[in-house]
């Protein structure tokens, strides 16, 4: 039986071979590993159109919805406009929650800038719980898209913000009573906050990050965290990684409630961060560049040749970097 989460990857693998033996010339970026979005000639632009569901969280739902989709598009190097999602509902779901889910989400696609231009809405007895199902379309100038399959050996690789981000505000909604409870309705309250601060969109840190022209590689972190993310980067761009432990950023509510609720935040849910691999020449200014608009960035280990693998060194000892077969998260929830 396949375990909770994303497919595993030897499997994945196997299905886009086969489904990509046929792909229409227009298709400059199709299905891959780590590959964030499709990229598809327009005329004289491109045309970048992702799909993710939200199935983690019933509150604010919509809002992450659009959130996690915009990510995709922004890490490369596209302006999200158009929003498609498909929503259902379980039985017994009132007009209120409804009301307030939309409201909600387009309360977000204000903040991007974004149109809500169409989708589906069901109650079915098919699923539990909300799910969102978003398609986000954007577009971009044909020499300004950047994949994960750009990252070249030698490469920084530099990490914004910090670990568990969307974890954190994942847990303070699914888990509220329990993270009131041991920690107190500030903590808690300060959790629910993740989702706008430090937040979970890195759209501005991502078109921060190409105003350098020597930015080769970005990649939005998500389902499996950061761990699946760097074996993702790695494969879309048949390099290895040797990241450095003590230098991966932990945000504090992430470090407390890791401990107390028994998970990894290397392999939890980390929408909110950005991986780029660039010009290490390039990277003193890109951190002057993020410090001015208050961004944390921090340098987590260098692009080298796939022979080396994906390491991490800790206490001077490198191993493999550690793999998570569930999404940390996802594994508690079970749990």
């Amino acid at each position: 039986m396949l375990p909770v989460g994303k497919l595993p990857v030897d499997l994945l693998r196997d299905l886009l071979v086969r489904v990509s033996r046929y792909r229409d010339p227009s298709v400059v970026v199709g299905s891959g590993i780590g590959l964030d979005a499709a990229v598809i000639r327009f005329g004289r632009r491109l045309l970048v159109a992702k799909t993710d569901p939200i199935t983690f969280v019933a509150d604010d739902i919509g809002a992450y919805a659009l959130l996690v989709n915009a990510n995709d598009l922004a890490v490369m190097g596209a302006t999200p406009k158009w929003f498609l999602t498909t929503v259902l509902l379980p039985s017994g779901s009132t007009r209120g929650a409804v009301e307030t889910l939309f409201a909600r989400l387009h309360a977000q696609c204000r903040r991007l800038n974004v149109s809500l231009c169409g989708g589906h809405t069901e109650v079915t007895p098919a699923v539990t719980r909300p799910i969102v199902v978003g398609c986000l379309l954007g577009e971009c100038a044909r020499k300004r898209v950047v994949t994960a399959a750009g990252a070249r050996v030698g490469d920084a690789v530099l990490l914004t913000k910090g670990l568990a981000i969307e974890a954190v505000s994942i847990l303070a909604r699914e888990r509220a009573d329990e993270v009131r409870e041991r920690f107190g309705a500030q903590f808690l309250a300060r959790c629910r906050r993740y989702l706008q601060d430090p937040g979970l969109s890195v759209v501005k840190e991502a078109r921060l990050a190409l105003s350098s022209r020597e930015v080769h590689a970005m990649h939005d972190p998500t389902e499996g965290g950061l761990s699946a993310a760097l074996y993702e980067l790695a494969e879309a761009a048949d390099v290895g990684l040797a990241i450095d432990a003590a230098a991966i950023p932990v945000l504090p509510e992430a470090a407390r409630l890791s401990e107390v609720f028994k998970f990894d935040p290397f392999g939890a849910i980390a929408s909110g961060a950005l991986l780029i691999c660039a010009d290490p020449r390039q990277e003193p200014k890109m951190r002057r560049r993020f410090r001015t608009a208050r961004i944390p960035i921090a340098r987590i280990g260098t692009v080298v040749k796939r022979s080396h693998g994906v390491t991490l060194r800790e206490a001077g000892r490198a191993t493999p970097l550690p793999k998570f077969e569930v999404d940390e998260l996802a594994r508690l929830f079970q749990k």
